[in-house]
C-alpha cells in the first residue's frame, strides 16, 4: 500500500507538470498537448519516486535510462527535466525556438537528460533493448524504462523488438504503455485495432500487467511489480485519458497536436491551479 504522504506529493507533481506543459505549448504556439497531459501521473511516478538519477551526474554509468518512444509527447519530459534541475526552469518558455535545445522531439545532443534521439514512432523499444543489453554486458544494475503510445503499437517493428527482449530474456528492460485510446488519425481501435493489448504482449513472452495510468497508488504497485520479474521484460499497460487534467482536452482527438490558444489557456489556469491566464 502506497503511502498516502508520497501519493499527495507525486499529484501535486503531475499537477504541475501539467501547467508546465500547457503554459509551453501556449507560448509556443505549437506542439502536443493530448498525450503529454495523458502520460504526466507516469512521468510524476517514474521521475519523482522510482528512477535511480543523479540530475548533478547526468552521465553516471548506473543510473537508470528512459526512452520516450512517443518522442512528440516531449513537452511533458522536458517539464520533467527541468523540474528535476537537467536545465533552467525559464528554457521552457522556448519551447521549439530556433536555437533552443527543446526542440518538437527529444535530442540527445542537445537536451541535458535526454538519453536517445526519438520521434520516428515504433524505434524507441529497439533502442531500449539494445540499451538493456549493453548494461546487462556490463553487469550494471541499471534498467531501461521505455514509454510507448498506444498507435505506435500499430508499427511492426515494436513487435520485432518485443520478440527479441523476450527470447533474449532481457529482464532489466521494462515497458509501458501510455494506452488514451486515440491517435492522430481518430480511435486507435478504428485506425488500426491493437486489442486484445494484454493477450499479445504476454504472447510474446512478457510478464504484463494492466493499471489505471492515472491512479498514482496503482502505478506505484505496478512499478513495484517490474522489480518482481527479472526473467524476463515486463510491461505495464496504462489506461489513460488523453488530454488527462483539462476538460476541454479530455478524450479530444483535435488537441493530439494542437497547442492552447489564449482562451483556452484560461480554462486551463482555472482548472490546474484557479487562477487567470495574464
Amino acid at each position: 500500500m502506497a503511502d498516502p504522504e508520497l501519493i499527495e506529493q507525486l499529484a501535486e507533481k503531475a499537477r504541475e507538470l501539467r501547467l508546465d506543459v500547457v503554459r509551453m505549448l501556449h507560448q509556443a504556439g505549437s506542439g502536443h498537448t493530448g498525450g503529454s497531459l495523458s502520460a504526466a501521473d507516469l512521468m510524476a511516478a517514474l521521475f519523482f519516486n522510482y528512477l535511480r538519477l543523479d540530475p548533478k551526474r547526468p552521465h553516471w554509468p548506473d543510473r537508470d535510462r528512459f526512452v520516450l518512444s512517443k518522442g512528440h509527447a516531449a513537452p511533458i519530459y522536458y517539464a520533467v527535466l527541468a523540474r528535476l534541475g537537467y536545465f533552467a526552469a525559464g528554457e521552457l518558455d522556448r519551447l521549439r525556438r530556433l536555437g533552443c535545445g527543446l526542440q518538437g522531439h527529444p535530442d540527445c545532443k542537445l537536451t541535458p537528460g535526454v538519453e536517445v534521439s526519438t520521434g520516428s514512432l515504433g524505434q524507441g523499444l529497439s533502442m531500449g533493448l539494445g540499451m538493456a543489453l549493453g548494461l546487462r554486458l556490463d553487469a550494471s544494475p541499471a534498467r531501461v524504462f521505455v514509454l510507448l503510445g498506444d498507435g505506435e503499437l500499430q508499427e511492426g517493428q515494436v513487435w520485432e523488438a518485443a520478440m527479441a527482449a523476450a527470447h533474449y530474456r532481457v529482464g532489466n528492460l521494462r515497458a509501458i504503455i501510455d494506452n488514451n485510446g486515440l491517435q492522430i488519425d481518430g480511435r486507435v481501435a478504428e485506425v488500426m485495432n491493437i486489442e486484445p493489448l494484454a493477450d499479445k504482449w504476454t504472447a510474446f513472452g512478457w510478464a504484463t500487467r494492466k493499471i489505471d495510468g492515472h491512479d498514482l497508488a496503482d502505478i506505484l504497485d505496478g512499478l513495484a511489480w517490474t522489480e518482481t520479474v527479472t526473467d524476463r521484460p515486463s510491461v505495464l499497460i496504462a489506461r489513460t485519458t488523453k488530454g488527462k487534467g483539462v476538460s476541454i482536452f479530455e478524450d479530444q482527438v483535435k488537441y493530439h497536436g494542437v497547442s492552447p490558444n489564449d482562451e483556452e489557456l484560461k480554462v486551463c489556469l482555472a482548472e490546474l491551479c484557479g487562477e487567470e491566464a495574464s
